[in-house]
């Protein structure tokens, strides 16, 4: 066996593999549905800080996903060898919102079905799960929760304070108490009953309330 045989049986025979006219195809489709899945996500953000590399690395994901399935598929052999290599591959960012690791996944997934040539399912599902998002996690909700900071000179203020917040929000729980000589302060989570927040500007004028300071609050992060 020559050296032309060796390379010709390990390399030549791969190039033709995949035609050029599905890898066209497949690439095309995958940015298209990757540009789409970063508006989406674009448009669903609700985090603290919009990061346009994640929705760059959505586009890429997709695609590569997609290169990677082709070869998969187009040879047996380099599929085990690719689960292998694959299989050492460990991420270290953290996901700091929980709707990031279905954008991920989506990516992930319909680069795996573009490149199975399943490409109806994968535009279709696209679209459909796209439309689903943008309704589900755009829809505002009246019962959002907010957090009060009250500052209170003494004990009489505070019963004050919070008599007066009851009788304005739907909902008022204690989260959180700190007193110090002088000085008592109050984390109350709230339920608007709209969303006008005139209360506060009343609140921060009651005889014996320091500061009254009102926040977002989604179970993680306020801002």
């Amino acid at each position: 066996m020559t050296f032309s045989d060796i390379f010709k049986s390990s390399f030549l025979e791969n190039v033709t593999s995949v035609s050029l006219l599905d890898m066209a195809l497949a690439l095309i489709l995958a940015f298209g549905t990757g540009l789409f899945i970063f508006l989406v996500y674009k448009k669903t953000y609700q985090g603290v800080m919009y990061s346009s590399s994640f929705g760059t690395t959505l586009v890429a994901l997709t695609m590569i996903t997609t290169v990677v399935i082709l070869a998969v598929t187009s040879n047996v052999v380099l599929s085990l060898g690719m689960v292998g290599a694959l299989s050492i591959v460990r991420f270290r960012t953290a996901i700091k919102e929980p709707l990031d690791i279905a954008f991920l996944f989506w990516a992930i997934a319909d680069g795996i079905v573009l490149a199975a040539g399943m490409l109806p399912l994968a535009v279709a599902g696209s679209v459909l799960i796209g439309v689903i998002l943008l309704v589900f996690v755009n829809r505002k909700s009246h019962c959002n929760p907010y957090i009060v900071v009250l500052s209170c000179a003494d004990s009489s203020a505070e019963a004050g304070a919070r008599a007066f917040l009851e009788a304005q929000a739907a909902r008022c729980v204690l989260k959180s108490k700190t007193v110090r000589k002088g000085a008592v302060e109050l984390d109350l989570e709230i339920r608007m009953k709209d969303d006008n927040t005139d209360f506060i500007n009343a609140l921060s004028e009651m005889d014996g309330v320091t500061s009254a300071v009102l926040v977002s609050y989604n179970g993680d992060y306020m801002g």
